[in-house]
């Protein structure tokens, strides 16, 4: 469906003003797809974020300023999604041999097992969500960083 079908309007400022809200529309949709996805894991999308990236570091413990810095909402409060992920017995923390001061995160077993089974329901996500050819999918990507 079309943004101005979806918004219900036809006047826009300029293209990239349309541009821009439909940017923001698709980002909602897919976000609000993937929540509703998370839901029965009893994770948000910022706790699966921060285990996705956690994953990432190939078994190597981050500290939350890593970890803020790859996030996708960098508004994010690490420090109290990784309490919670802490809680649930996904993620554990521990202090950095070559400073004491930083506190490193990184996954359990339990919080592996859980990602893996995340990633098998969100992944099929994707493809429904974006609805795009490879081929099309990566000229979005081009556009999109060369739009960033």
């Amino acid at each position: 469906m079309k943004i101005e079908e979806e918004l219900q309007t036809k006047k826009f400022q300029s293209e990239q003003h349309k541009a821009a809200l439909n940017i923001m529309f698709s980002a909602y949709l897919i976000h609000s797809s993937v929540a509703v996805a998370l839901k029965p894991f009893e994770i948000t999308a910022e706790q699966f974020n921060v285990m996705r990236i956690l994953k990432g570091s190939k078994g190597k413990p981050l500290c939350v300023r890593e970890i803020a810095g790859r996030m996708i909402e960098r508004s994010s409060n690490v420090p109290r999604i990784v309490d919670r992920l802490e809680a649930k017995g996904l993620a554990i923390r521990s202090r950095s041999a070559s400073d004491g001061r930083e506190t490193l995160i990184e996954l359990t077993d339990s919080g592996l097992a859980k990602l893996e089974q995340i990633n098998t329901e969100v992944g099929q996500l994707d493809s429904k969500a974006v609805n795009l050819t490879e081929g099309e999918a990566r000229l979005l990507n081009e556009l999109l960083d060369k739009s960033r």
